[in-house]
């Protein structure tokens, strides 16, 4: 039966992120350019395929029940001598971390442990002893802050690459049509798979708004933005949830992602006569003058 090699990490953010693969690549760190730099939640396991749904469920319910924490990492230690490792300990903020970890590391993405849990971002894996006494003498003042707004799932590629496949923001997803049919709004920088097989989407994409009922993807809106512009991309609703009103709830959270960053004009490249442009020109998006497409001036 086919599996997946699946993993939960807390990604470091830029700009750390490029400061700790200096570090990495500094003590030559075998792992770098293959695995991003990150915090461990769930080491590698494997899925069966058909439970992605699932695995992608623990992530979203363990999210909504964290908000963003900050933690501070260093000075470098290691598990010397049972593991060959240099890593930057958690210092402040381990509670968060271990609180987190226990939300997402249930079935299906439970796994037997050889080593206890201990939060942390590995610097080099299987170092030599050596290389890392000289780490540790060399960055014994190292140390960083930085704040988590998401967790990610990980997959394994080709080449033992780690990809992140779902990101999910720690926040209670907006429930929109209360006494009535609600439907759950979740803003994640990219579509988990469960919503690109509902709904298809294509291209770049920084946001992801994604429509549930009962746990069901219903609709998604998707988009970017760069230079004070915001561009929508994606806008789609199933076809057994169309006019309920799903199509603007999910344009007017596009719209408010970008307000917060400081867009003063959206864009959308909307087929003439299709229904996405419909919707767009009822909530006041007009003909972009000279370019495909509509837009609309925050």
């Amino acid at each position: 039966m086919p599996r997946l090699r699946l993993g939960v990490a807390l990604l470091i953010p830029p700009p750390l992120d490029r400061e700790v693969d200096g570090l990495r690549r500094a003590v030559g760190d075998g792992t770098l350019g293959r695995v991003p730099a990150h915090l461990t939640l769930v080491p590698p396991v494997n899925v069966r395929t058909e439970r992605l749904d699932e695995a992608v469920g623990v992530l979203r319910r363990a999210a909504a029940a964290t908000r963003p924490f900050t933690v501070s990492f260093g000075p470098p230690a290691t598990f010397l001598p049972d593991n060959p490792v240099l890593y930057l300990p958690v210092e402040e903020g381990a509670e968060s971390v271990t609180a987190l970890r226990d939300r997402v590391f249930v079935d299906p993405l439970a796994r037997a442990l050889t080593w206890p849990f201990v939060p942390h971002v590995t610097v080099a894996d299987d170092a030599p002893p050596e290389r890392i006494a000289a780490a540790r003498a060399g960055l014994a003042a190292y140390s960083a802050v930085v704040s988590f707004d998401r967790v990610h799932l990980l997959q394994e590629q080709p080449g033992r690459v780690w990809v992140p496949v779902v990101d999910v923001t720690f926040a209670v997803p907006a429930v929109i049509g209360r006494g009535g049919l609600p439907v759950e709004l979740t803003t994640s920088a990219r579509p988990d798979p469960e919503a690109w097989a509902a709904v298809a989407g294509t291209g770049r994409a920084d946001v992801t708004v994604t429509a549930r009922r009962d746990g069901e993807v219903v609709g998604l809106v998707t988009g970017w933005s760069g230079d004070g512009v915001a561009h929508l991309l994606d806008l789609a609703v199933t076809q057994a949830h169309r006019r309920m009103g799903i199509g603007s709830h999910l344009v007017a959270a596009f719209e408010f992602w970008a307000a917060e960053r400081g867009c003063g004009r959206l864009v959308a490249a909307a087929e003439a006569g299709s229904a996405a442009a419909s919707l767009l020109r009822r909530r006041g998006w007009t003909d972009d003058t000279g370019r495909a497409g509509l837009c609309r001036t925050c």
